[in-house]
């Protein structure tokens, strides 16, 4: 299979965004992005939680972070799975938004994470909230809309390893 493709996956903490974002491009022999702010505070030597309440009252965070995705997909030939993916590139030859109940969501980052329910849910609602917010005030960005997408996946309905392939069977029908 030709791997000229450029691939966009979208979707909210907990979606497996990251996970099906490098097993498709692993199957497909395309580099995989997916840079995020756990990079970022990881690189600054800074706590997590700690950035992403600077990135709310400081907009260089996220100009840096989204400006840094479209450098390195900028070459395409790649999978690029970030929340804003589906919308920072235009040009994807196919876009992908993940979907899931905050329930499921909230179980995977509670168990990625070694956290309680309760404090994950809580986590979750915030961030959620605070990355809408960030993303209509910088980039005029509603990301609860998303139906523009070529596929819509229910992360509740597949594992990772079928959604992948869904995806790959749509990237085949693009080739």
């Amino acid at each position: 299979m030709s791997n000229k493709l450029t691939i966009a996956i979208s979707g909210k903490s907990g979606c497996g965004n990251t996970t099906v974002s490098r097993l498709v491009a692993e199957k497909l022999g395309l580099k995989f992005i997916n840079y995020t702010f756990h990079n970022m505070a990881e690189e600054k030597a800074m706590d997590f939680f700690e950035l992403c309440e600077k990135a709310e009252h400081d907009s260089r965070y996220d100009l840096f972070l989204d400006q840094r995705l479209k450098d390195l997909a900028a070459p395409g030939q790649c999978v690029l799975g970030s929340r804003l993916a589906i919308w920072l590139l235009d040009k994807a030859d196919i876009k992908i938004y993940l979907e899931g109940s905050v329930d499921l969501r909230v179980k995977r980052i509670a168990k990625r994470e070694e956290k309680s329910y309760e404090q994950a849910l809580d986590e979750t609602k915030k961030r959620d909230k605070r990355d809408r917010e960030r993303y209509m005030k910088l980039y005029n960005i509603d990301v609860d809309q998303y139906q523009f997408v070529d596929m819509l996946i229910d992360t509740g309905k597949f594992d990772q390893y079928q959604i992948a392939d869904m995806i790959i069977l749509e990237a085949k029908k693009k080739l």
